[in-house]
């Protein structure tokens, strides 16, 4: 049930046994799993309404009648949307939690969010962590253009507002993202002259066994792929869009193939009229509420930094739990599973070896789609002197191998104080994979910030939190 602030408990109040921070689907299926056992359980989201990135939806004023044709898996959403409204869970919508007090022996979990610009403190035994991911950028030329946008991006465009990007729109980057935004796009009318895919979908071919114990992975591929086929949408394997190209809105791009280590082979630059530009390289899970604290990470197999959770999905911080992308990202099904099971142990209830099982079948499925859909280290030859890798700061490419090459910056870090790189509004979100790769540094390091998300200078003088 939605809750005002006035509603939550206060700090000489008996606190909640459990609270989620996040209401896609991990943290929905957590949630409504937690209460039915009997916790005390508050849910905290940066949303309007539950379902995260993955299932965005319009708001009731757009009118749209039949939402569930913009996703896939819409009846798994809806249940766990319906069961959420029946339960007891303190639901709390446009709740931002900027940061968390890990809990002690003495006192619970402190989780100190902002809403409507106000401050407000939750207090928990358990915390399950359920951020769910955000989009992996690798900047080429032109990408800063108007009409250029995320695959993702796009997706909420259509799936929120209802809207499109562009009515030609090139699809491309890396992973199973594109496929699906191409369809959606598609299905709504757009024209997709193409989907640009920089790997060749080879690495699944090493993963037959697991390939087979995920039959509707299969399925739900088999059927982007039908409704592409319908479109006349063409496949480029093994190709990248390395260069848009416009005054003010982009107007077509350049998309040459790439060798096995991601550089551009010289001769085979193509032309593709386009008016918008849907574009991503895979997902990063979003942590740093957990990595401030000093949670343990893993890399992943696309090199991304994930969340280290036991069987049981653990963190390495007592009374800290993770579900989903926050752990690895693996698409919804892995992540409602992942939340089950997760609030299954809080509640200290027993887990059926089935649901055990359906995690593992879809972990083992994220593990070979990360590995299939890696980066291959000669992206960076797409990047001119004057192509810009930090879009807040406006620094480009020749900075940060200057910064590198002359002045002896070896880590991210050193890069960011040379040349402001990733101290802009998002804070590296979008800019720190490129840094990092062109620093040379030998993987991505997980983010660490005390604030996760801009916060009042009134509020941090309030003296929070304690």
């Amino acid at each position: 049930m939605p809750t005002s602030p006035s509603d939550l408990r206060g700090p000489s109040e008996e606190p909640y046994d459990l609270a989620v921070i996040g209401a896609g689907p991990a943290g929905l299926a957590a949630a409504v799993t937690a209460a039915a056992f009997g916790l005390r359980c508050v849910l905290l989201d940066a949303g309007p309404r539950p379902g995260g990135q993955y299932y965005r939806h319009p708001a009731p004023a757009l009118g749209a009648t039949r939402p569930e044709k913009l996703h896939h898996g819409w009846a798994a959403f809806a249940a766990l949307r319906d069961r959420l409204a029946a339960s007891t869970v303190h639901h709390l919508t446009e709740h931002q939690v900027w940061t968390a007090e890990a809990g002690t022996a003495e006192r619970p979990w402190r989780l100190h969010a902002l809403h409507g610009g106000e401050a407000v403190r939750v207090e928990a035994t358990s915390v399950l962590l359920a951020t769910g991911a955000y989009e992996r950028q690798l900047p080429f030329p032109g990408w800063t253009l108007p009409g250029v946008v995320t695959a993702g991006g796009a997706q909420a465009m259509l799936k929120a507002g209802l809207v499109l990007p562009g009515r030609r729109i090139v699809v491309a980057g890396s992973g199973p993202l594109l496929l699906a935004a191409a369809s959606s796009l598609v299905s709504a009318g757009a024209t997709v002259p193409a989907v640009v895919e920089a790997s060749n979908y080879l690495g699944y071919a090493r993963g037959l066994t697991t390939l087979a114990a995920n039959p509707a992975k299969l399925v739900e591929g088999a059927e982007h792929g039908t409704r592409l086929l319908r479109g006349k949408v063409r496949l480029r394997r093994s190709s990248a869009v390395v260069e848009a190209h416009g005054t003010d809105r982009v107007t077509a791009v350049t998309v040459a193939r790439l060798d096995a280590g991601w550089r551009p082979v010289p001769g085979t630059e193509r032309r593709i009229e386009c008016d918008a530009v849907a574009i991503g390289h895979g997902l990063l899970p979003q942590i740093e509420l957990a990595t401030e604290l000093g949670a343990r990470t893993v890399t992943t197999a696309d090199d991304t930094v994930a969340l280290a959770v036991d069987d049981e999905l653990r963190t390495s911080l007592p009374g800290l739990w993770a579900a989903g992308e926050t752990c690895g990202v693996g698409g919804a099904d892995l992540a409602i599973a992942e939340g089950a099971l997760a609030a299954r142990v809080i509640a200290g209830a027993p887990v059926p070896a089935s649901l055990r099982a359906r995690r593992e079948r879809r972990r083992a499925f994220a593990g070979l789609m990360a590995a299939a859909h890696r980066p291959g280290p000669g992206w960076t030859d797409w990047l001119r002197e004057d192509t810009d890798v930090c879009r807040c700061e406006e620094v480009p490419a020749g900075a940060i191998r200057a910064a590198v090459d002359e002045l002896g910056a070896a880590d991210p870090r050193t890069v960011k104080l040379l040349t402001r790189a990733g101290m802009g509004w998002c804070q590296g979100r979008m800019c720190g994979p490129a840094v990092a790769c062109l620093s040379g540094a030998p993987e991505l390091r997980p983010d660490s910030r005390p604030l996760a998300c801009p916060v009042p200078l009134a509020q941090l003088a309030d003296g929070e939190p304690r």
